[in-house]
């Protein structure tokens, strides 16, 4: 097993926090294998490279010698989970939690050592707790403290309903820790309320509290928004290689870094090289070349992510694009960027807004290959594309701040 300091570099890498760090060293100064858990509601059948940010980091602990944890909350998947809802979620039938979770089971070992992964579900615990088991478990937590919740406490404030047993999901994400005997308790930023309620009934319950870690919630291909199905800006796992390939090509060459460090299981020092080389003169997209390789390869294999490279390689630089291609700079508009449509009218490429949207509906415009769908999309400051109208217009533009 690798030295304390080596395993908290590993372990840092990415986090957002770390509750309590030195309650991990001591956990790791102990020498024994860790039991490692996250928890994922089968709300969905298909993960996309926003959810392997958290399972990515249980690779991490895997590769570690510690005891990953998956576990799938078949009996929280039946609750429906409030964070961040302004109202009352829907909870899932029995069979589209079970239909959901298979499809989970499918996939992670895309990731996951299986060798080294302990699948649960926690209705094993739930599904025998009687009504006076749960009642004592909520008795272990107050009516305050759950409106500490930010969601909560919001919709507390605003008049807007909370049913009882909207509660109940945070008491019975944190007994899942207190079942499982968690040592350390995965999550994103969102979770992070949900969490420390495992802490606090691992406590209640005679247990030594969970380290929690945190992990960021992954920018979608706007760089803006958290990745997600409904933003369409997603790159989803079972994505075909070629299309996985161009989704990666299509961010810009500043998020490219988020998702080297959160998605690539390069070493860091080795990432810092790559930006090196391009402060003395690399093409950007040659590095990104890479990171497609390397998540193509992750989800489909080898073969497929040379061969997806190579197919964008002949559509957009062998005669798809003139040599000649003019590169224009534009300066953001806003924060959040400059939309397409002024983009396309700045670099010359359209006469006017309303030729943009036109051209747009048509199906006529494509950023780096990819047709463009969205009329309304912001292309975000650092960002570089290549924009084509038509066949015969194209422009290099990159967005200043």
């Amino acid at each position: 097993m690798p030295s304390v300091e080596e395993s908290l570099e590993l372990i840092r890498r990415g986090a957002d926090e770390i509750l309590v760090e030195k309650e991990l060293v001591s956990k790791l100064e102990q020498g024994r294998p860790l039991r490692v858990k996250a928890g994922f509601d089968p709300t969905a059948p298909d993960l996309h490279l926003g959810h392997t940010v958290l399972i990515n980091k249980m690779r991490q602990f895997q590769d570690l010698g510690h005891e990953v944890m998956f576990l799938i909350g078949d009996f929280t998947g039946m609750i429906g989970d409030p964070t961040g809802k302004s109202a009352t979620r829907p909870p899932l039938t029995r069979d589209q939690v079970l239909e959901n979770a298979k499809s989970y089971e499918e996939q992670i070992y895309k990731i996951l050592d299986p060798e080294k992964t302990l699948v649960l579900f926690n209705s094993s615990w739930m599904g025998e707790m009687t009504a006076a088991d749960l009642i004592g478990l909520a008795a272990k937590h107050t009516v305050a403290r759950m409106l500490e919740r930010d969601d909560f406490n919001k919709r507390y404030k605003s008049g807007q309903p909370i049913a009882i047993h909207e509660f109940l999901y945070p008491l019975v994400q944190g007994y899942d820790s207190v079942a499982m005997k968690a040592d350390v308790e995965l999550g994103g930023t969102d979770q992070k309320f949900n969490l420390l309620v495992g802490r606090q009934l691992q406590e209640a319950y005679g247990q030594e509290p969970q380290v929690v870690l945190t992990m960021p919630i992954l920018e979608g291909l706007d760089g803006v928004q958290k990745m997600s199905k409904s933003l369409n800006n997603y790159i989803g796992i079972t994505d075909a290689p070629e299309e996985m390939f161009g989704k990666i090509m299509s961010i810009s060459d500043d998020l490219m870094w988020r998702y080297f460090e959160l998605l690539s299981f390069r070493p860091m020092s080795e990432i810092e090289g790559f930006r090196r080389q391009i402060d003395e003169g690399m093409n950007p997209r040659d590095i990104k070349f890479l990171l497609g390789e390397e998540i193509v390869a992750r989800f489909h294999d080898q073969a497929a992510a040379e061969k997806a490279k190579q197919a964008f390689i002949d559509r957009f630089r062998k005669g798809a694009m003139p040599e000649d291609m003019p590169e224009v700079e534009l300066q953001a508009s806003g924060e959040d960027g400059l939309p397409i449509a002024n983009m396309l009218k700045e670099a010359g490429l359209v006469s006017s807004t309303s030729e943009a949207y036109r051209m747009i509906k048509q199906g006529a415009v494509r950023l780096d290959g990819e047709r463009v769908e969205e009329r309304n999309r912001v292309l975000p400051p650092g960002s570089e594309v290549i924009a084509q109208v038509g066949k015969r217009r194209f422009a290099r533009v990159k967005i200043l701040s």
